[in-house]
């Protein structure tokens, strides 16, 4: 609810525009492994350090745009989504909708 009032003061830019300004890649190879008490862990090689975790694939698209976003020092109010889907070997796609909320794909 603060990040959506947030946003009516700072209306974020969109995705295509935030990584144009701050040179981010449209694409990662990403690794994500699942531990034994159920949790996504994700790494990417072309990002040195970067590591985040998540219970499901909702929480794994916008822990991972948080991660992003932060590792290329991009100020909150410039916006919180950069990549909307993520294609997972084994897991399926998780699309990101307009609404802000996650739709998994088999």
């Amino acid at each position: 609810m603060l990040n959506q009032l947030f946003h009516l003061i700072y209306p974020p830019l969109p995705p295509a525009e935030l990584m144009e300004k701050y040179n981010i890649p449209r694409n990662f190879n990403i690794h994500v492994d699942l531990t034994p008490d159920g949790y996504f862990v994700l790494t990417c090689n072309e990002l040195p350090g970067l590591i985040t975790e998540a219970k499901d694939g909702k929480e794994l698209i916008r822990m991972f745009n948080d991660a992003v976003l932060t590792y290329y020092n991009v100020p909150k109010r410039e916006g919180d989504i950069v990549h909307e889907q993520m294609n997972l070997d084994g897991y399926g796609t998780f699309i990101l909708k307009s609404d802000n909320k996650i739709k998994q794909e088999a």
